[in-house]
């Protein structure tokens, strides 16, 4: 995109978009619109911490999985010296990938293309008949391309492709705490198990960092049928506002945070077989009182990594319930098509009996054909399709998010609330989304002539 068209479809989205912020609404034509994507990629994707894997999914050294920053390619490895990297996959020579698999273990990467070979950390090692062509090639300035920056927090790996900026743990802020609870609960932590599940849908990536920023309202609707299977119980996926749970939709630095929660300890419906593991040691007492009490945790990190932590569901009414645990990100392909990414995650000492049912709720729930994910898919996908209609750019169409603005909704804050950032009491309300709104909006404006 040239920059006076750039600066042009800048200034479109500055003028069509904070008219409607402060009325708690947003354009939809945004969510299907090529130089808005463009945007984002390079604002957004370019410049904010993006989720990489998991520590535990590349174990040893020379494992390696390849990922993305934004439509980037990288290559996830460890290294022989036992330090994570993430490589551009491009060869320096004439910029073919290196990478063949999608994972694996290899000490080093080999251009198929003319041979140029590059250690497991990057270092340029191998260029055939470098005495006769390249006598006087400087190995080390032309090794592998590093991701700027890469950092890690509790297991999590997170990319920037910009040089400079807050760090990981700066720019998770006060959601660090609730990030504990999920990977800390359990005594021995977390691991992946299985490889990432990947699917493409067709819609725009923020429909669904939309559903993970606090979007209870819908599950009464859109997942209906859990009820009425008997997969799940009225307090886990009834509807908001119902029932004897107890609702917080928590706002913090940015991110944000949504649970269901009882009066009584039930651990996330974790059973027996594990109850040894749920300690929380590591956790203070005020994050452990939360955890034992609930129900359910669904999370996001702006702009495009959420987690589910789910309990009291089944994928069989006549079997016990069990919790699933899964991490995933949303990766932008293009305006209107995105591709999930999708982890399992089980407690690493529990027995391999439970990590087994554990895994099966998860594919069952969340996986690519999930009784959860196939509700929500298709929605996404008709958000998308209407968002390319000429009524949505020539009407200027405007969709509400003003449930739990003060003078739409009655919603109070709950001052005692133990942990960082704002908790509201009803799950009634539209404060995460609107929020992520925000920070897009500000990306974008903000990213006007920057420079990584």
């Amino acid at each position: 995109m040239a920059q006076s068209e750039e600066s042009d479809v800048t200034d479109k989205v500055i003028r069509d978009v904070e008219e409607h912020l402060e009325q708690g609404k947003f354009p939809l034509q945004f969510y299907n619109d090529a130089d808005v994507h463009e945007l984002e990629l390079d604002r957004i994707f370019g410049e904010k911490w993006i989720f990489v894997g998991h520590e535990s999914e590349i174990p040893e050294p020379g494992d390696y999985a390849r990922r993305y920053l934004g439509n980037d390619p990288f290559i996830f490895v460890r290294s022989e010296d036992g330090e994570i990297n993430l490589l551009f996959d491009a060869c320096r020579h004439h910029g073919a990938q290196l990478c063949r698999a999608e994972q694996g273990n290899t000490a080093h990467f080999r251009c198929p293309y003319h041979g140029w070979t590059y250690k497991n950390d990057g270092d340029l090692i191998g260029v055939p008949q470098k005495s006769a062509g390249f006598k006087n090639l400087d190995r080390d300035e032309n090794g592998l391309f590093h991701a700027p920056r890469l950092e890690t927090y509790n297991g999590l790996v997170f990319g920037s492709l910009a040089q400079d900026g807050p760090s990981l743990e700066e720019y998770l802020g006060g959601f660090k705490w609730y990030l504990d609870i999920q990977f800390d609960m359990v005594d021995g932590g977390m691991e992946v198990m299985g490889e990432p599940h990947r699917w493409t849908v067709d819609a725009n990536w923020k429909t669904i960092a939309e559903n993970f920023n606090g979007d209870s309202y819908h599950t009464a609707w859109a997942h209906g049928s859990i009820l009425d299977l008997e997969l799940g119980g009225e307090e886990t996926v009834g509807g908001a506002g119902t029932g004897e749970s107890i609702d917080r939709h928590v706002y913090v630095d940015g991110h944000t945070l949504s649970t269901r929660m009882l009066d009584e300890p039930v651990h996330l419906t974790y059973p027996d077989s594990v109850e040894s593991l749920l300690t929380g040691d590591g956790l203070s007492d005020e994050q452990y009182d939360i955890g034992k009490r609930a129900l359910q945790f669904v999370g996001a990190v702006f702009p495009n990594f959420g987690f589910i932590h789910f309990g009291n569901t089944t994928d069989d009414s006549a079997k016990e319930v069990c919790p699933f645990f899964s991490i995933r990100k949303w990766q932008p392909v293009g305006p209107d098509e995105m591709q999930i990414w999708s982890w399992a995650l089980v407690p690493k000492e529990a027995p391999e009996e439970f990590k087994e049912r554990m895994y099966k709720m998860y594919t069952a729930s969340f996986g690519p054909s999930g009784n959860f994910e196939q509700d929500d898919v298709n929605l996404w996908e008709g958000i998308t399709d209407s968002a390319q209609a000429q009524v949505a750019r020539s009407e200027n169409y405007a969709l509400n998010y003003q449930m739990g603005m003060e003078w739409m909704t009655d919603v109070d804050i709950d001052t005692e609330w133990p942990g960082p950032g704002t908790a509201y009491t009803e799950n009634l309300q539209e404060g995460g989304m609107r929020q992520f709104h925000e920070q897009w909006y500000e990306s974008i404006v903000d990213g006007e002539g920057s420079e990584r």
